[in-house]
């Protein structure tokens, strides 16, 4: 499973991508308006701390003013991947752009049947929301069980990217499903690494070692 981080906080990303844990980075909108910086700014430094794709959304609503967007963004850098929504404009740009062997992440998905759309579009990743799913009375990780079944059945190269993760239990069963990839707020990512055992082993490591009088160094 690839893990994404979902920020637009560049200081944030520099120390996931230390740890070699960071497969790319995913954007929108409202986290570019949270980091108070110049959208084409932020996504130029982003594309520079991943490898991997940095996922960059176009605004526009109408198929060809989202082609003019995604010409700008895909300038940028190499591993800009466009994001654009699930809507038949978007499908549309999905298409022209991938057939151009542009990158292209599908967003807002809350149907299998969307997510059939877009893979039969080209779309490099969907981006079904599970925890934006949950909200509204619906089951994401079912959506996300739907989409795996039918992806499968006629080996469609789309990637499914779980999204809207609030939780650890979230990443946990998206990867039991087989989704490809992950994108959770940093926060999220770190908590994987918590365990109330792990944090007492290590106290009662240092405790015992403090008592031994040693150092290492």
């Amino acid at each position: 499973m690839k893990f994404f981080v979902d920020t637009a906080d560049t200081a944030e990303i520099r120390e996931l991508a230390a740890t070699g844990l960071l497969d790319g980075v995913t954007t929108n909108p409202t986290l570019i308006h949270k980091s108070g910086r110049k959208f084409l700014e932020v996504v130029e430094e982003i594309c520079g701390l991943v490898d991997g794709p940095v996922s960059a959304e176009v605004v526009a609503m109408d198929h060809e003013t989202m082609m003019k967007e995604a010409e700008v963004l895909r300038k940028i850098a190499d591993n800009v991947c466009i994001k654009v929504p699930l809507t038949i404009d978007g499908l549309k740009t999905c298409k022209a752009l991938t057939s151009d062997g542009t990158q292209v992440n599908v967003t807002l998905c809350f149907s299998a049947n969307q997510a059939l759309l877009a893979a039969k579009a080209g779309a490099t990743f969907i981006s079904p929301f599970v925890g934006r799913h949950d909200d509204n009375g619906f089951d994401g990780l079912a959506l996300i069980e739907d989409i795996r079944q039918i992806y499968d059945n006629y080996a469609f190269g789309t990637e499914i990217l779980a999204a809207s993760l609030r939780h650890p239990i979230h990443v946990l069963d998206c990867a039991k499903i087989g989704a490809d990839v992950i994108t959770a707020p940093p926060a999220v990512i770190k908590m994987l690494s918590k365990h109330v055992l792990t944090d007492k082993g290590l106290e009662a490591f240092e405790a015992d070692w403090a008592k031994t009088g040693q150092t290492i160094l």
